[in-house]
């Protein structure tokens, strides 16, 4: 399928400057460009790639100025990365999608699957669980007794969605996730230890992402909950009696200890660990392997063990760096104020 300059700009509300009849029917980095292809640039860094590329098509930033004219049809927009990422899901949405059950799938006879659905080849869908419109289950996928998924959703292949949980619309979860395995819950005995049962369930609403390998633990008792449009990366832990709020990311490797609350519009990077039983409020931004140990009141940024403002933690660093010079000149110091001592005494 083939897209020109003029409907690509019309969608996006841009404005062409070159070859508006100019043709596209894939996508490349800017770097990697081909003729037939569409580019983007918005990182500043990547401006010297626009000169050569062979793309046709390339978005850029209204607010960009070019040293020298290049050979490729341009679309000004406010901001290209924005537009880009419309673009690709327009892409997507024309994909063939599959529908159908497989032979090879075992669905319960007590469930209840909507319309145009897909279930691949070796999934299973158990006792009870009702699937809406659209959604997509991918071969060897796992949904347990009980379970509600909402119309629109992809569930790739190794899933694992444990009984009971309840996912919205839209939801999409890559392969190898686990939704609604025991929460981490244990009591110490003299011989050891007793497991408390994990009688709760997950909620994940509508417009969620949870990327591969991301594990997400069913509460003790009530729900853990993942908010509407919560963006979970690959091999993130989302410990039991969590609630996520609305439309809060994290990268990987985050871990989130049991009955945390996070606010809306949160965005924690790599490995930032948050401790249990704590509040943090909306708009809080957290720097990688930054270690949370208490409340954050929220709309700020913060980084480090415990988090600090950026500045500070930045200057702790400086500092540490120098420990081993100020640690000699303070022995040299020690045995300064020694000898004065001692020259005292006599």
């Amino acid at each position: 399928m083939e897209f020109t300059a003029k409907q690509i700009a019309s969608f996006i509300g841009g404005k062409v400057e070159g070859d508006e009849n100019a043709t596209v029917h894939t996508f490349a980095k800017i770097e990697e460009g081909t003729p037939g292809a569409i580019s983007f640039l918005s990182n500043p860094k990547y401006t010297h790639y626009i000169y050569n590329t062979k793309s046709s098509i390339v978005l850029i930033n209204d607010d960009v100025e070019l040293a020298q004219p290049v050979e490729a049809t341009l679309i000004r927009v406010k901001n290209a990365y924005e537009c880009v990422a419309k673009l690709l899901q327009l892409y997507q949405a024309s994909l063939p999608k599959k529908t159908g059950i497989s032979p090879q799938a075992f669905v319960s006879e007590r469930a209840k699957i909507g319309k145009d659905c897909y279930i691949g080849a070796f999934a299973y869908v158990g006792d009870g669980t009702v699937i809406g419109d659209n959604t997509q289950i991918h071969p060897h996928a796992v949904v347990e007794d009980g379970v509600t998924i909402g119309s629109g959703c992809i569930i790739y292949p190794n899933v694992t969605i444990y009984d009971g949980c309840k996912l919205g619309n839209n939801v999409t979860i890559h392969a190898g996730s686990v939704i609604g395995a025991d929460g981490f819950g244990f009591a110490p005995n003299t011989e050891g230890y007793d497991k408390i049962p994990q009688i709760g369930i997950v909620t994940i609403e509508d417009n969620v992402e949870i990327g591969a390998n991301t594990c997400v633990d069913r509460s003790t008792m009530g729900t853990t909950i993942i908010r509407k449009g919560v963006k979970l990366d690959n091999l993130v832990q989302i410990a039991h009696n969590v609630e996520v709020g609305e439309n809060t990311v994290m990268s990987a490797q985050v871990g989130v200890a049991g009955s945390t609350k996070i606010g809306k519009w949160c965005m924690f990077g790599g490995q930032v660990g948050i401790s249990g039983h704590i509040n943090i409020g909306d708009k809080t931004f957290l720097g990688a392997q930054s270690g949370v140990p208490g409340n954050i009141k929220g709309n700020t940024t913060l980084i480090g063990t415990p988090p600090m403002e950026p500045k500070a933690y930045f200057k702790s660093i400086a500092i540490t760096r120098k420990l081993p010079e100020i640690y000699k000149q303070l022995g040299e110091l020690q045995k300064q104020v020694e000898e004065l001592k001692n020259t005292n005494n006599k």
